[in-house]
């Protein structure tokens, strides 16, 4: 499922108590960063003093003229309750005294600018607006600098302000990037429990409910695809790949095999599906790729998966066929394997509408009987050839299937055979 730099189920910032600050603490240990640039390029410990008293005289200008941009430049903060904007405040005035505390050459992390705030303010502000926070604040001092303090100041405060900012840019990066691959391996699980609940055949509310939670669409024309699982499976080029045919995936391996739950509006029909499924066979193994049924939503997804596996198990009897094909294609094979749903539908729904019309019923047992041939068909039932043509057209109009097609012909036998087992 494509993502804007917004993520919305995602924290913006693991802030102190967040979860996610424990796991960065941990693998990004709150480091002080070397001494500002600033001692290496003034001349004496004195002038030094002087910039940094000077520049801490200004610090409360600063804080109050980067909430006026910010609040003039970007909509989101506006948009913001009031609480959250006070804190807004505190990050920006904590990165103004860092950058003051970093100008003194102490010890400073970078990643402390961040943890001044409350777990509260998590998931309110996006990657994007938090560089939207830098970059102003960074442009406000830059721009203070040169209206608070004297000439001789401003050449290697602006020098600092570069470097420094640089390191928060960093410290907000890698924040981020921690915070999506936590995410991204929690999704990954609740992916993977959703998969095999629907294998399962457990799609109860609370299947439905942790689908939710990674954007999915429940109610959305669904199919359940089973394939082999390539060796360098590839999940995310996969997302991608259904994404640009306006499709969205649940994926996960089980065993050698690869369990596709899709779903989106261009499942118009079961030919249709197949269709735009075969658009993804680079990102399965070689073998065959079975489409279940189409579902009504994802309640609907476990008869679609449980006829999909059937379908995998059983194709290996056909080998000739396509490599990318519906379950259904394989009736004959699911339900010679044991399949009670493949017999029951062979014997319901395709001898039923046989037997219906006897006429039709006759003709299509005397036809596979005479070999395919109309002719003999023909002297056998003591009838025209024209008629046995009509009647060899009006099965494929009610059954679906063409008798003068082998395989399909084929289907239709074992339909007959299951059929009349259950008279």
């Amino acid at each position: 499922m494509p993502r804007d730099v917004e993520w919305p189920h995602t924290p913006a910032l693991p802030y102190a108590g967040h979860p996610a600050a424990g796991r960065l603490a941990t693998t990004m240990t709150a480091q002080p960063v070397r001494a500002g640039t600033l001692p290496a390029t003034v001349s004496s410990a004195r002038t030094r003093a002087a910039i940094l008293k000077r520049l801490r005289g200004a610090t409360a200008t600063m804080n109050t003229a980067t909430l006026t941009v910010l609040e003039a430049r970007h909509s989101w903060f506006t948009e913001l309750d009031a609480e959250s904007r006070s804190w807004i405040s505190v990050i920006a005035r904590e990165g103004i005294d860092g950058f003051v505390n970093w100008v003194a050459g102490s010890g400073f992390a970078p990643e402390a600018v961040f943890d001044s705030a409350p777990r509260a303010l998590a998931g309110r502000i996006s990657l994007q607006q938090t560089v939207d926070l830098v970059r102003t604040t960074t442009d406000v001092v830059e721009e203070q600098i040169q209206l608070l303090l004297p000439k001789s100041d401003r050449q290697p405060l602006q020098l600092g302000i570069v470097h420094y900012s640089r390191e928060i840019a960093f410290v907000a990066a890698a924040v981020y990037a921690r915070a999506a691959e936590s995410r991204g391996a929690w999704d990954s699980r609740i992916e993977a429990t959703i998969v095999d609940a629907i294998v399962r055949a457990e799609a109860d509310e609370s299947v439905v409910s942790r689908a939710s939670t990674l954007g999915w669409d429940s109610e959305a024309p669904t199919v359940v695809v089973i394939a082999g699982a390539p060796k360098d499976l590839r999940l995310d080029e996969l997302r991608r790949a259904s994404g640009r045919l306006t499709l969205d995936v649940l994926a996960a391996p089980q065993g050698e095999r690869l369990v596709c739950i899709l779903a989106g509006t261009a499942l118009t029909d079961p030919p249709r599906a197949c269709s735009l499924v075969t658009n993804l066979e680079p990102h399965f193994a070689p073998g065959p790729i079975v489409v279940g049924p189409l579902a009504e939503g994802l309640r609907g997804a476990p008869a679609s998966a449980r006829a999909a596996a059937s379908g995998y198990r059983a194709a290996k009897a056909w080998p000739e066929g396509p490599r990318t094909l519906l379950s259904n294609d394989l009736l004959p094979e699911r339900a010679l394997a044991g399949d009670g749903h493949a017999r029951r539908t062979l014997a319901r729904d395709i001898f039923g509408l046989l037997k219906g019309s006897k006429e039709l019923l006759e003709t299509c047992i005397g036809f596979l009987d005479a070999g395919s041939s109309m002719e003999a068909t023909a002297r056998a039932m003591f009838i025209h050839p024209n008629t046995v043509r009509y009647r060899l057209r009006r099965i494929q109009e009610v059954t679906g299937y063409n008798p003068t097609d082998a395989r399909e012909a084929y289907v239709l036998r074992l339909a007959v055979t299951l059929g009349r087992l259950q008279e």
